[in-house]
């Protein structure tokens, strides 16, 4: 960011400060362990910590100011009271903050892009081939990770200064207006939009919801930007009516963008095919593994093309970039066993990608799938985990691990498929699958961030 006062945070954050104070901020965290000095700590309550109570630490060790909304808990924690600047809300504040941080940094840096990416699926990888192929511009701006909600987007636009070239951001929907308000804090100057899928049916209560509340990325772009849309998804396309900012496609050679021809999968589950952009066409070789990951490449692609990114840096670039942020269809081996990681998060549609994974990288070897819960697919939830291992069962899965009550429907109708688990947690889980394992075996790990299969995942690559 480019340093302000703590005034100026004060005022940029319509919050206030009691006592005159003095000093600059130099960059925000949420985090007392990233204070290097010169910080605005954002006193987060969380559902285990309340920031607040850390504030007095957060001065000690080096932040200029505390942002809270819990006056009274900061002041007993030894945080002076020029060093708080009070707000009623801390996360509206920290947006508002950012808001303003991004316009000071365009204001000094015309040639600054933002580009920001949504989906039900894909938004983490995309990011990451984006973060690969725009640094070509100059410096770049990323989140780690998956920080695209009201709390890690304005995190990561706080980090953008005059220095940035290309800002990306990933933007998350569990309700209706939240991309609104992301795009709000910092208006993209290309937006993507990559897959509707059935990703937090509970709360949105149907897929067509799921969708309006996607196309929010399309009536958020800045005036002047553009739309980058996938002519694969009939409901992604049909979102090109509701804007008249200038638009791209992916998928589609009979539409403006980028397309893929001869796509195949190799031995070792990764996506071949040629590239075709405005520059020409060359030979991709995912480093990432699935076929699913063409559309993400295809959509990164399209805007490498719009910033002038040669068809062969773009091809280079896609085939050397594997995944960069934890647990997203990573491969690695441990004892004899390959471990297909994708524990991040889980819908039917990408619970299917990464059992397709595993029907071709298991392919002459046993196939073990540690399944956790797909979480918010509200009434829905029981028909699509039964047909999850109905699907299982089909990819020729030999071994079917369910991870929490939620997995019941998934491992009765897996058993099909031979030995299929129930366990209660992701410990249990684990027990059982240190105790089945086998040298020779693949095994795919897959579920909703809460089901905790990731630890599951964790404790599997640790181990040697």
């Amino acid at each position: 960011m480019i340093p302000i006062s703590i005034e100026q945070a004060a005022a940029d954050a319509g919050g206030r400060i009691e006592a005159p104070a003095t000093g600059e901020v130099v960059a925000v965290v949420s985090d007392t362990r990233q204070i290097r000095g010169g910080e605005l700590f954002v006193a987060i309550a969380g559902e285990r910590v309340d920031g607040s109570t850390l504030a007095g630490q957060a001065i000690e060790a080096g932040a200029s100011a505390v942002m809270t909304a819990g006056r009274e808990v900061a002041l007993a924690s030894g945080a002076p009271a020029n060093r708080l600047i009070v707000v009623d809300d801390v996360l509206a504040a920290l947006g508002r903050l950012a808001r303003e941080s991004l316009r000071r940094a365009r204001e000094a840096n015309p040639r600054l892009q933002v580009v920001a990416v949504t989906g039900s699926v894909g938004k983490t990888t995309t990011k990451d081939l984006l973060a690969a192929l725009l640094a070509i511009r100059g410096p770049i701006i990323a989140p780690p990770g998956s920080f695209n909600n009201e709390l890690g987007l304005p995190l990561t636009v706080l980090r953008a200064g005059a220095d940035t070239a290309t800002l990306v951001l990933e933007m998350g929907a569990d309700h209706m207006g939240n991309i609104d308000y992301l795009t709000s804090i910092a208006p993209p100057d290309v937006g993507v939009v990559l897959i509707v899928a059935r990703a937090h049916l509970g709360h949105f209560g149907g897929i067509e919801n799921v969708a309006k509340a996607k196309s929010e990325m399309v009536t958020g772009v800045r005036e002047g930007g553009t739309v980058i849309l996938n002519a694969l998804d009939e409901r992604v396309r049909a979102m090109a009516k509701l804007t008249d900012r200038d638009l791209l496609f992916f998928g589609d050679p009979a539409l403006p963008g980028v397309h893929a021809e001869d796509v195949s999968v190799n031995d070792a589950g990764r996506a071949t095919f040629v590239l075709v952009t405005s520059t020409g066409r060359a030979p991709v070789t995912l480093a990432l593994v699935g076929e699913h990951h063409v559309s993400n490449a295809l959509a990164a692609a399209t805007v490498a093309d719009y910033y002038g990114i040669g068809v062969e840096e773009v091809a280079r670039v896609l085939s050397e970039t594997g995944a960069a942020s934890p647990h997203r269809m990573s491969v690695s081996e441990r004892g004899g066993i390959l471990i297909i990681d994708d524990s991040y998060n889980a819908n039917p549609d990408s619970m299917r990608a990464g059992l397709d994974a595993l029907e071709r990288l298991g392919e002459g070897r046993r196939k073990v799938a540690i399944l956790g819960a797909m979480l918010e697919l509200g009434a829905d939830a029981d028909a699509e985990h039964e047909a999850i291992g109905h699907y299982a069962a089909a990819r020729g899965a030999d071994v079917v691990i369910g991870v929490g009550e939620e997995t019941r429907p998934l491992t009765h109708a897996a058993a099909a498929a031979g030995l299929a688990t129930q366990t209660a947690s992701s410990e249990t889980a684990l027990d059982v699958a240190t105790t089945i394992l086998a040298k020779g075996d693949v095994v795919l790990l897959k579920g909703s961030n809460g089901s905790g299969v990731w630890r599951v995942a964790d404790a599997l690559v640790r181990e040697d």
